[in-house]
């Protein structure tokens, strides 16, 4: 990959970081756990900047919100919420980014493919922020399932779909704007 294509790629990895942090400002309370913008976000990048990219910018996105910079939920950030009840989540975010990527990567870019992966992605985050309720929280399982995954199922079914859509037809676009690289098995090439 050529210097100019590498920077592209990585100011495009840096704005989907910010994309994340804006989207997670969406929130709809409820009463443990609000269900926010950013496992679409997190699934939008995933989708469209595939398993390396897409883990970067979440990666980066943490690290923004971990130093204190208010881009999770509600305008938050700093260590508190990473190791806060949500943490679980906000950490979650990190494999279910990178699987994403990496299922659509080794299926095929297709909007099936592309909601299957973000289905997968989001169980993984569930499972990741239910665990970490229940210890954080001290909470018995069933209390921390039920406030930790089943109330988001239905929405994150919802977002996997628009994420999987969405990203597909974005990154089709990106693709076709020669601002977005498009990867082959033997590595990242245009």
């Amino acid at each position: 990959m050529n210097q100019s294509k590498k920077l592209l790629m990585l100011v495009t990895t840096a704005l989907f970081a910010a994309i994340i942090g804006i989207l997670a400002q969406i929130v709809i309370p409820l009463p443990l756990i609000p269900i926010t913008g950013q496992t679409l976000a997190i699934g939008l990048a995933a989708t469209i900047l595939g398993s390396r990219y897409g883990t970067i910018s979440t990666l980066l996105y943490i690290g923004m919100g971990a130093i204190g910079i208010p881009v999770f939920s509600q305008m938050t950030g700093g260590l508190g919420i990473v190791f806060g009840p949500t943490g679980g989540f906000i950490i979650g975010f990190i494999p279910a980014a990178f699987i994403i990527g990496y299922y659509i990567e080794k299926s095929s870019y297709t909007v099936t493919n592309a909601c299957i992966a973000n289905l997968i992605g989001m169980i993984i985050t569930l499972t990741f922020g239910t665990a970490w309720l229940k210890i954080s929280a001290n909470l018995l399982w069933t209390t921390a399932f039920f406030s930790g995954f089943a109330p988001f199922v239905i929405v994150g079914i919802l977002k996997a779909f628009l994420a999987g859509w969405v990203g597909i037809l974005v990154r089709k676009r990106l693709i076709a704007a020669n601002i977005l690289i498009n990867p082959s098995p033997h590595g990242f090439t245009r």
